[in-house]
């Protein structure tokens, strides 16, 4: 998880948070050229330029080596210019999805001219190396080690085995639209919610059943594939939210981590008000953190007028509070 890594200080300096870079510009002429110091993004360390005579051109390329030769990045990207003055106005480029190698295979002439203090921001919506035998590209989000076990693989094919026949299940989950075999000695071992319910006299434990009505079958499929270790990954990026809610709620720490790291990855304009609230309602000071950070220190919530107001009028009021203060600390470090 990246969250406010800087490369160097002066105004060279790249921040990133996410899957975004911003380079901050404090002068610039009408006749320059500037370079940012490398920043890493992915697997590969980067470099922003910007030149200005007649037109203002930006370029995006990796820095120049031997991974870079070897592991070209195909990236999928957006860039923004924009300014901080009164009246912001910005410039916002197509989405570009190119193979980059060196610093003339991606250049954007930029349609207006800006001067003084200016902002370069980078999004990276997704980034592969590219194949230099003509191959598939391989993707580098999300990081598929994230969610395999500390078990070896030759346990995980049992437990799996276990839940995809049914090998002495003991227990049936009641979803809202279907029913699912497990384990009552898996579950316990996973979850002390889980752990309680099997341990004392309760309706869970007397008749081997439990409700779970709160989740659809495949997301609840999901939660097994997760305890079970076996578990596909995009079937984990399509029910992240909802595994999420179930780690919360029965306690299950590791899933709640990988969740909330999954989120912090895929941070954007989309979703950042989305992700606070999740943050919020979870207590998840990590993602909390990245969504505050995205929205005002790197100053996003000035493309969000519209989608702040609705947010605000059904926010918690503790969360507004926690908003409002850090405003006011971004303002001080002005």
């Amino acid at each position: 998880m990246t969250t406010g890594s800087t490369a160097s200080a002066g105004d060279s300096r790249v921040e990133t948070i996410a899957r975004l870079g911003q380079w901050r510009i404090d002068t610039f002429g009408p006749c320059s050229y500037r370079r940012s110091d490398s920043f890493r993004l992915g697997i590969w360390n980067w470099y922003l330029s910007v030149e200005k005579n007649r037109v203002m051109v930006v370029r995006l390329y990796p820095e120049p080596c031997r991974l870079a030769k070897e592991q070209p990045p195909l990236a999928r990207f957006m860039l923004r210019v924009s300014n901080t003055a009164p009246g912001r106005r910005c410039c916002v480029s197509p989405v570009h999805e190119k193979v980059l190698r060196g610093s003339d295979d991606f250049v954007w002439q930029v349609d207006s001219m800006f001067h003084g203090r200016f902002t370069v921001d980078v999004e990276f919506l997704d980034l592969k190396i590219a194949s230099i035998n003509g191959g598939e590209p391989s993707p580098i989000w999300p990081d598929e080690d994230m969610l395999q076990p500390l078990a070896s693989r030759s346990s995980l094919r049992c437990l799996s085995r276990m839940l995809s026949e049914s090998i002495h299940t003991d227990v049936t989950i009641r979803t809202s639209d279907g029913d699912l075999r497990a384990h009552k000695a898996v579950l316990s071992s996973t979850s002390p919610v889980f752990a309680s319910m099997f341990f004392h006299d309760l309706r869970e434990n007397q008749l081997s059943t439990i409700d779970i009505d709160d989740m659809t079958l495949s997301s609840c499929s999901a939660l097994l594939g997760y305890i079970y270790g076996d578990i596909d990954q995009g079937e984990f990026w399509k029910h992240r939210v909802a595994l999420l809610a179930a780690a919360d709620k029965y306690d299950i720490a590791d899933l709640k981590s990988c969740c909330e790291e999954s989120l912090v990855e895929d941070i954007g304009l989309g979703n950042v008000l989305e992700r606070l609230q999740e943050a919020w309602l979870y207590r998840l000071a990590g993602l909390k953190k990245a969504c505050m950070s995205y929205l005002f220190e790197f100053g996003k919530i000035h493309d969000l007028r519209d989608e702040i107001n609705a947010f605000f009028r059904q926010a918690d009021r503790e969360l507004m509070v926690e908003m409002f203060h850090e405003i006011l600390g971004v303002w001080k470090s002005i």
